[in-house]
This record gives structure tokens, sequence and C-alpha cells, in this order.
């Protein structure tokens, strides 16, 4: 069975206007996700899934594919569960796996290593995380740390952040919750695929971008 890369990209945005067509090092984030899929050389087809024709052109010229989106999964209010079940009622595979081309420092080795770790553990869900290794807490109560002692930070359990730079699926187990009513984004066995920082930085206003463009060069040397 087939192991899909989907890449999602709305034109619309409220934070960061166009964002998947943000530029950086001469091309558009969108087109830098596909080719680190693309040099990942894991999947069996690479899809981007938009409602905007010129995510279309982008995808041809890249030479991937694309999926067309319906605009009502296209606006504010439609969640990434309706999008991710919509792709799947129209494409066959085992699992598919959504890179986002709003995390740009995520690598081609990144993803590769993502699947294959997917793959191995026989998951139904993978979850791209950083790992914070300091004391965290919630609401004032202490996550990984107690208040009764001062731990060196090294000697703490790390907290899994999720990032969401790239997630996976298997699609007959996500398919499956949501046609149930349930929540499909974690159901089954679901894993943690450490990322580090540079890979987990998403890009949903301007300081983000900006932020992007200064660190592009440590991930291209």
């Amino acid at each position: 069975m087939k192991t899909l890369a989907m890449i999602p990209a709305r034109l619309g945005s409220q934070r960061l206007k166009q964002k998947n067509l943000a530029e950086i090092d001469g091309a558009p984030i969108i087109a830098w996700a596909i080719r680190r899929c693309k040099a990942a050389g894991i999947f069996d087809e690479i899809w981007v899934n938009s409602e905007a024709d010129v995510f279309a052109e982008i995808a041809a010229k890249e030479g991937v594919s694309f999926h067309r989106r319906p605009a009502e999964l296209a606006n504010n209010v439609a969640t990434s569960e309706q999008y991710v079940h919509e792709f799947l009622t129209r494409h066959n595979c085992e699992r598919v796996i959504q890179v986002h081309s709003i995390a740009p420092l995520l690598t081609s080795d990144q993803i590769r290593g993502f699947v294959e770790a997917m793959k191995a553990g026989e998951y139904d869900a993978m979850l791209s995380c950083t790992l914070e290794q300091i004391e965290c807490a919630i609401e004032g109560r202490p996550i990984n740390f107690t208040f009764d002692a001062k731990t060196n930070s090294q000697e703490l359990a790390p907290v899994q952040r999720i990032s969401w730079s790239i997630t996976g699926w298997r699609s007959e187990t996500y398919q499956a919750a949501f046609d149930a009513g349930k929540c499909a984004t974690y159901a089954g066995r679901v894993g943690f695929y450490p990322i580090d920082r540079l890979a987990g930085l998403i890009i949903k206003t301007e300081a983000d971008l900006k932020e992007a463009r200064a660190l592009w060069p440590l991930r291209m040397s």
C-alpha cells in the first residue's frame, strides 16, 4: 500500500496573508516543502492540497500532483480533520504524511526518519515534537518538576511540545474514527517523533517569517 505526502496550502490566512507564497531564498515556502519531500525519497506520491489555482501551478512546476479541495474546506472555520478526511476519501493509501510548508526548516532527512519511525513502530498516528528539557508548568502547576526541590535541568524529563511540522496517519484508523464521530487526529496508537527547534519553527506571523529567514543560512550550512 502507498505512503503519500500531502502538503496543505490554503490561500487565505488570517495572521500572515498568503503565507504559503512567502519567499525564502528566492522560492515560495511551499516549493521548499515539495523539494524536501522529493529529496526524502520515501513517498509513492506527493500531493499539494489546496483550493487555489496558484498552488496547482506551483505543483505542476515542481513536478508533483495537485488535489483540489472543496471551497468549503478552505475557509477559516474548516478543520484539518475535515480536509484530511476529504483527501483520504479520494486517494487510496496505507498512510498519509502531512508536511507543512510553514515549517520551512524541516529537512528531507527528518522527513525520511519520521516516515521510517512511523512504519517501524506501527503507529496509527505520529506527531512531530520538540523536546523541552527545562522546568515547565501549566496554569502555575509543575509538569516535569516539583516545588519541593530544585533539580538540575539536565535531570528533568523533557516535555514533548507538538510542532505539527510533520504529522502522519494510518488511513484506515483515521477514517474509522472520523466516520464514528471521534477525534481522528489522535486515533489509535500514537507515536512522537523528536525534531530540532529549527524544524519546529512554524510560520504563522510576520515575526515568524523574519525568524525563519534569519535562521535559513544555519540550515543550509
